[in-house]
């Protein structure tokens, strides 16, 4: 069975940048660790903005200048990184919280052979959230699972209740 890590937006603005928290600080530790024995094919979605973000549907509803392509806070976290060094992985850019090119891409790399897929990230709340229930409704009869200690959500209340949402969707939570 091929197995598939999809780490979601691990980049500086969400971990220590302008949309950074303590509890996204706090999960780099396992983050790394898992990434490190990872033996699978892993995706690493970006979250991809311009600078016109403000003026976005987005933008209007979160105005806190984010991951803008071509600045440092766009860029994946330094440990992140440091972790994915000599591993292969794609690069998923997205502009929204989801990626519709993710199932497309897992699709392609799993080709006629079963498959699982775990996911780690932020914001649990919105893009893990939002990239899992999309994974899970494009392969209903895989394993889909979130590491819940190598995710972080805007406030720990909305990391535990997107927690519970995924369960409740079939996705499975690893504590």
């Amino acid at each position: 069975m091929k197995k598939f890590l999809v780490i979601v937006d691990m980049q500086k603005d969400f971990v220590d940048g302008s949309l950074g928290t303590s509890e996204a600080v706090g999960i780099l530790p396992a983050a790394e660790e898992l990434i490190k024995g990872f033996d699978g094919e892993i995706f690493v979605t970006l979250d991809t903005h311009g600078e016109d973000y403000l003026d976005t549907a987005e933008g209007k509803k979160l105005p806190v200048k984010h991951c803008i392509k071509g600045t440092a806070g766009y860029e994946l976290d330094k440990r992140i990184a440091k972790a994915l060094r000599g591993k292969r992985y794609t690069a998923v850019p997205k502009v929204t919280f989801g990626s519709v090119d993710l199932p497309k891409l897992v699709k392609r790399a799993a080709g006629r052979e079963k498959f699982e897929i775990e996911l780690i990230g932020l914001c649990t709340d919105i893009c893990v959230i939002s990239n899992a229930l999309l994974l899970k409704a494009n392969f209903p009869e895989a394993p889909v699972s979130v590491i819940a200690p190598c995710c972080a959500g805007v406030t720990p209340e909305l990391h535990k209740a997107a927690l519970e949402v995924m369960r409740s969707c079939q996705i499975d939570i690893k504590e």
